[in-house]
C-alpha cells in the first residue's frame, strides 16, 4: 500500500486528521503541543483505494528540548517512508517561521506535497489563507479536521498522486507494519512495563531502525506504537507501549491516556513480553501489570531487562527467578529471560519464546486425548469428599476460545475446591505444555 505522512509544526492538528483518516480515536489529542513523539501508523482508504497514514511529532527546528531532535529524527524517517506528504499548518495563527522550517525540508524531499491548512472553520477565513502559498510546496487545500470539512477534496487529489504498486515491499525486520498482508492473521505481541524499563530501545533493536523516540526520562513512549516485524522465520505485529505507572502518580491527562493505550494494547494482543528493570527488581507494579495481562488471558513472557548491570554471585541468577515465581504465584509456569538490551543479550530468544507462548496459547487439544489423558490421573487422584458427597468427574472438553478453556462434567461441580483445581491446571500444564499461557477451568453439571 502506499503510505501518507503527515507533518507540521506542533499543535496544528495532526494527530486530529490522523484520527480522522483512520477511523479510530487512535492518537492522543491534547492542547498541549508535542503530544505526539513517535511515528504512528494506521490504515486508511478513500474511493476503494487503501492506504497508510503516519502521524508524526511536531517538527521544532533549534530547540534545546531533550526531545525535538528525536521527534525531527522521527519525522525524516517518515518522510522518507511516504510515498506522499500532507503538510499541515494552522490557519489562525498564520504562517510562523517554524512553518517555513519545515517547508525547507520538505522542498529536499522531492515527494508529493499537499499543503493542508487546518482549522479553517468559516467561509470568512477561506480568503485568509493565502498567505500559505509564500511557502511554495504544493496544492493548497483548507480543511476543518474536527468537522471533517473539506477533507474530501484533499483525499481526493492524494489518492489520484499515489504510485501504482505491486506486491509486497517489508524490509527485513523493519517497520512499517501497514505494509504487510493483513495483520490480524498474525501474532500481536505488545512490550509492557513500567517506564523506563527498556521497551523502546528494544522495538528499535528488533527492528533495525529508530522506531521510537529513546531517552532516559521516564514517560518518553506516549501511544502505542506498531510495527511489523518479520525476519529469521518470523513474523508478528510488535506494540511498544507506554509505561505503566501506579494510578496515584498518573498525574497529567496526556499521560492517563498514554497508561489507558498501554492497557488497550494489552487487551488487544495474543502475548506480552513484561519488561522488567533489574536494577529495580520486581515491585508491586510488576505484579500489577503481570495480573492484568493474567486477567486477560493473554500469553505472557517476562523480561529482566539491563543483566548486565547487575553484579552477580554463583546463584543470583536463579535466586532472582525464585523471587519472581513466588512473587507471581499460584500461576508460576512462565517464561523468565535475563537479557541486556544495550548489548544485545538473548534478545532473539525473546521473540522465539513468545511466538512459542503463542502457539502454545492457541493450542487446540482433541476431546479423546484429553480425557485419555485426564481420566486415569482423575481416577487415581479424585476430589475429596465435601458434606460426605462422593464427587466423580465422568467428562472433559476444550472450548473453541482463542485462549485455553477446559469443562470438566462432574455430579457436584459447586463442591470441588479450589486447591483440586489448582491440581487439574497442574496436571494440563503438566501433560500439554502450556508454559506462560494462563488457563481457565470450569466445572459443570454432567
Amino acid at each position: 500500500m502506499s503510505i501518507v505522512a503527515i507533518v507540521g509544526r506542533p499543535n496544528v492538528g495532526k494527530s486530529t486528521l490522523f484520527n480522522r483518516l483512520v477511523g479510530r480515536r487512535d492518537a492522543i489529542v491534547d492542547l498541549t503541543s508535542g503530544v505526539t513523539r513517535d511515528r504512528h501508523y494506521g490504515k486508511s482508504d478513500w474511493n476503494g483505494m487503501e492506504f497508510s497514514v503516519i502521524d508524526t511529532g511536531g517538527y521544532v527546528h533549534h530547540s534545546d528540548d531533550v526531545f525535538e531532535e528525536e521527534i525531527k529524527k522521527q519525522v525524516r524517517l517518515a518522510v522518507e517512508d511516504a510515498d506522499c506528504i500532507l503538510f499541515m499548518v494552522d490557519a489562525r495563527e498564520g504562517l510562523t517561521g517554524m512553518d517555513e522550517d519545515v517547508a525547507d525540508v520538505l522542498r529536499r524531499s522531492k515527494k508529493p506535497v499537499f499543503l493542508v491548512v487546518n482549522k479553517v472553520d468559516s467561509h470568512k477565513q477561506v480568503h485568509e489563507v493565502t498567505e500559505f502559498y509564500r511557502l511554495g510546496v504544493g496544492d493548497l487545500f483548507s480543511i476543518s479536521a474536527v468537522s471533517g470539512s473539506g477533507t474530501g477534496e484533499l483525499l481526493d487529489a492524494v489518492v489520484a498522486a499515489m504510485p501504482v504498486r505491486t506486491g509486497h515491499a517489508v524490509g527485513t525486520g523493519h517497520a512499517p507494519s501497514v505494509r504487510s498482508e493483513d495483520p490480524a492473521s498474525i501474532p500481536h505481541i505488545a512490550i509492557v512495563g513500567r517506564p523506563n524499563a527498556g521497551k523502546s530501545s528494544l522495538v528499535n533493536l528488533l527492528l533495525g531502525s529508530d522506531r521510537t523516540i529513546v531517552t532516559p526520562v521516564p514517560g518518553t513512549t506516549r501511544d502505542s506504537i506498531h510495527s511489523l516485524y518479520k525476519a529469521f522465520g518470523l513474523e508478528f505485529l510488535l506494540i511498544d507501549t507506554a509505561g505503566i505507572r501506579k494510578k496515584g502518580k498518573v498525574s497529567e491527562d496526556i499521560e492517563f491516556y498514554s497508561v489507558m493505550r498501554a492497557i488497550r494494547s494489552i487487551e488487544h494482543s495474543d502475548v506480552c513480553i513484561l519488561m522488567v528493570d533489574a536494577e529495580r527488581g520486581f515491585e508491586s507494579q510488576d505484579i500489577n501489570i503481570f495480573s492484568l495481562i493474567q486477567r486477560n488471558h493473554k500469553g505472557v513472557v517476562i523480561l529482566v531487562n539491563k543483566w548486565d548491570l547487575i553484579d552477580k554471585e554463583t546463584n543470583t541468577h536463579k535466586e532472582f527467578d525464585v523471587l519472581i515465581r513466588d512473587r507471581i504465584a499460584p500461576f508460576r509456569d512462565v517464561p523468565i529471560l535475563f537479557t541486556s538490551v544495550i548489548q544485545k543479550q538473548r534478545i532473539l530468544k525473546s521473540v522465539e519464546t513468545a511466538i512459542e507462548v503463542f502457539q502454545r496459547r492457541s493450542k487446540r487439544i482433541s476431546t479423546r486425548v484429553l480425557n485419555d489423558t485426564m481420566l486415569p490421573i482423575i481416577q487415581q487422584h479424585p476430589p475429596p469428599r465435601v458434606k460426605d458427597k462422593l464427587i466423580r468427574i465422568k467428562y472433559v472438553t476444550q472450548l473453541p476460545k482463542p485462549y485455553p478453556i477446559f469443562v470438566f462434567f462432574c455430579n457436584h461441580p459447586q463442591y470441588v475446591k479450589e486447591a483440586y483445581q489448582r491440581f487439574l491446571e497442574n496436571q494440563l500444564r503438566e501433560k500439554f505444555d502450556f508454559n506462560g499461557v494462563p488457563i481457565e477451568i470450569f466445572f459443570r453439571q454432567k
